[in-house]
């Protein structure tokens, strides 16, 4: 592989403005086709085989329609002052003056207001009027959202308090302000790390080619296949981060080759051919953790895990390719700075660190496990939950109105649940005496009366929790409900949001682990035929459990148990997004073995070459850290950029992400890594000769490409004498 690398950057270099023109014209094609083909994104989650999505398509068969209304809603929430109600003169005729500027309104079909359909707290303090649009909520406009949120003056001038929620109110956060911040300290880092504006500028160069086109490929695929809205946003942060890092290693193994004395072309080559080997590995790795998303099941993850393993798959090309391109345009300005003459080097801070590692690697191995095994307890008390408005910025109008309709009708209010009964007849009677059992269950508000279907096989019962939908209450009565016996000749069934919500809950924590085992399986393979060792991958996994428990204790910690959310501007705590643990098991594992292959290989080349265990450590840390704590800073400040979002969601998955990659850099690879490879010793690289004799060797040090090279420059040097 190394060889044929070594032949692609050299070619790139070569050849720039051909390989420079391939790029931009593949750019422009990518955004011409996003332009024209193009299409809505999904908000939807679809769970194939779960309870709650059957009964959705039974309600859909068997009361007609489709059971998951196609066009978009809100509510408009109606409060009364302290010492008011609304059901006043004065009161009613400012909130029908607002009712009457909402029929008026764009896109809308329809208003329900809270009079007509008697959607009144029982203390008469709190109404909801319903608006429905004659669109989906991806094709509502951003004039119609804004003259939406702009209705309400008449009702406030009454001193009556008016909030939004709904699909209509919610705006997909584009994040571009986290990634300018991310972006910001990324470039500072490069050029710290450089020393040179031109050096630093093409890793970010290189990142924003390869995140242009997955984002735009992205939208092409919009177009011909669902993609959750998500998607753009996971793709841009992993784009971002990758594209930078890997770019960073070329640059850093070509400046290293000029110092050798190497002409321009050759050091492309050698840093394509070596640097660009750890880059095609560690990409596979993220790629397939990323990949794997699939083994879930739920199509709206795998779809993502998918878009976002292109988005990386981009990134390592314009690395091998397009970075030796752009080091041919950049000259000598990419050359580092002169020592001044008689000046000593000093001895890099990594080669300190190392041999400090080194002297004390169990005082390092013990503080290391002790360190992140505290960190890691609170994820003992994990709970997950899908996200509703009540963990929206309590200053935003979509907490205010959920907690003002929670405040009003109760906590359950937001979330009813749908029992479907299905009966051969009758179903209205069987349904009836169903609810009377449901009522009876612990956690009950309400239940309303059987509504049956014209064809009297099938009723549904409208089931009002106590609790709040994402609490654990709620999901216990679901769950109590499932188990009461069916009927005689009928079933039972619960849907709605909340259900559908604890179902792909469910899902996704019964799938973490055999995902877990096919990322962890498939990478451990992969790192046998780089490292070609048995027990530096299984360390190399056994380190991720640490950084991944580690990163999951600190989560709970601040966004479930509230601790330090105040620095991070969280305004309220709640259940982990269920999604949480897959993706960040997923994206941590792929970043965590970046920076193992990256370190790691430069110690096994020493010591393939001779070099003590101790040694090899030594100087694979010395030639690794600056690179990888360069690399680290910029993951981190790129997912940091994203707890800055208001919404906590993004913020949550920023601070997961930022705080696993500075766990997992800088504590398990920088000093548990070392430490364990100092006591394994030699046997650190046992490899069983069958399975040597088995493996084939893809030369990712560029051990095979470097003796050939060699050959060839002592023939060429030959051939001169001779002549």
């Amino acid at each position: 592989m190394a060889t044929l690398l070594y032949r692609l950057g050299r070619f790139s270099f070569r050849r720039r403005r051909t390989t420079l023109a391939a790029w931009v014209v593949l750019l422009a094609l990518f955004g011409i086709g996003a332009a024209e083909l193009s299409g809505p994104a999904s908000q939807s989650f679809s769970i194939p085989g779960a309870e709650s999505t059957r009964a959705m398509d039974v309600i859909g068969e068997k009361f007609g329609g489709d059971a998951s209304p196609a066009t978009a809603s809100a509510r408009v929430v109606f409060t009364a002052p302290d010492d008011g109600v609304l059901t006043g003169s004065e009161q009613r005729a400012a909130v029908e003056a607002v009712l009457a500027e909402l029929a008026r309104a764009p896109q809308v079909a329809s208003v329900a207001g809270p009079y007509e359909a008697l959607t009144i707290s029982p203390d008469q303090r709190t109404a909801y009027a319903t608006v429905t649009y004659d669109a989906p909520p991806a094709d509502v406009t951003t004039a119609s959202r804004e003259a939406l949120l702009a209705t309400g003056d008449a009702a406030r001038e009454a001193g009556i308090g008016v909030e939004h929620s709904g699909q209509v109110t919610t705006v997909v956060a584009g994040g571009h302000a986290a990634e300018a911040i991310g972006l910001a300290v990324a470039a500072l880092v490069l050029l710290l790390t450089f020393g040179s504006l031109v050096a630093a500028g093409l890793p970010l160069l290189t990142a924003l080619v390869g995140v242009g086109l997955g984002i735009t490929g992205i939208q092409i695929a919009t177009g011909l296949f669902e993609l959750s809205a998500a998607t753009p946003a996971l793709s841009t942060m992993l784009g971002l981060a990758v594209g930078i890092d890997y770019a960073l290693f070329v640059v850093s193994r070509y400046r290293g080759e000029l110092e050798l004395g190497r002409d321009r072309e050759e050091a492309a080559g050698r840093a394509i051919g070596t640097a660009g080997s750890a880059v095609v590995f560690a990409g596979l790795t993220v790629i397939i953790a990323l990949a794997a998303l699939t083994v879930t099941g739920l199509g709206f993850l795998a779809a993502m895990g998918v878009a976002a393993a292109c988005t990386v798959a981009i990134a390592v090309l314009a690395t091998l390719s397009l970075v030796p391109a752009l080091l041919g345009f950049a000259g000598r300005a990419i050359k580092p700075a002169r020592r001044r003459a008689g000046k000593a080097p000093a001895t890099p801070l990594g080669e300190r660190w190392a041999r400090l590692v080194v002297k004390h690697r169990w005082l390092a191995v013990v503080l290391s496990v002790a360190a992140l095994t505290a960190i890691a307890l609170p994820a003992a008390d994990l709970r997950l939950a899908l996200p509703d408005d009540g963990v929206a910025a309590v200053d935003s109008t979509q907490r205010k109105a959920y907690d003002q309709l929670a405040a009003g009708f109760g906590a359950g209010f937001q979330g009813p649940l749908t029992v479907v009964v299905e009966a051969s007849a009758d179903a209205e009677g069987v349904a009836s005496r169903s609810g009377r059992a449901i009522a009876a269950l612990d956690d009950v508000a309400a239940v309303s009366p059987a509504v049956p279907n014209p064809a009297g096989d099938t009723a549904l019962l409208t089931v009002i929790p106590l609790s709040a939908p994402t609490s654990e209450a709620t999901e216990d009565l679901v769950h109590a409900i499932r188990d009461l016996p069916d009927p005689d000749g009928a079933r039972l069934s619960v849907t709605g949001s909340t259900a559908l919500d604890i179902d792909v809950s469910e899902r996704l924590a019964d799938a973490l682990l055999p995902y877990l085992a096919v990322v962890v399986g498939l990478a451990f393979v992969l790192m046998l035929l780089v490292f070609r060792s048995v027990l530096v991958p299984l360390k190399a996994t056994l380190g991720f459990l640490l950084s991944i428990a580690a990163s999951f204790g600190a989560l709970v910690a601040v966004f479930q148990h509230g601790h330090l959310a105040g620095l991070i501007g969280l305004d309220s705590t709640g259940p982990i997004i269920s999604l949480m643990p897959i993706f960040l098991v997923g994206i941590l594992f792929g970043l965590a073995m970046d920076y193992e292959v990256f370190l790691v290989t430069r110690t096994r080349e020493e010591h393939v070459h001779g070099a003590t265990p101790d040694e090899a450590v030594v100087t694979g840390m010395r030639h690794g850290v600056r690179v990888v704590t360069a690399a680290a800073l910029i993951m981190i400040s790129v997912f940091a950029g994203f707890v800055l979002a208001d919404d906590a969601i993004v913020k949550s998955l920023g601070f997961a992400l930022a705080f696993g990659v500075a766990v997992d850099a800088f504590v398990v690879r920088m000093t548990l890594v070392p430490a364990v490879l100092s006591l394994l010793g030699r046997a650190a690289w046992w490899l069983p000769g069958w399975l040597d004799r088995v493996l084939p060797n893809v030369d990712i040090e560029g051990e095979e490409l470097a003796r050939r090279l060699a050959v060839e420059e002592e023939a060429r040097e030959e051939a001169v004498a001779r002549v």
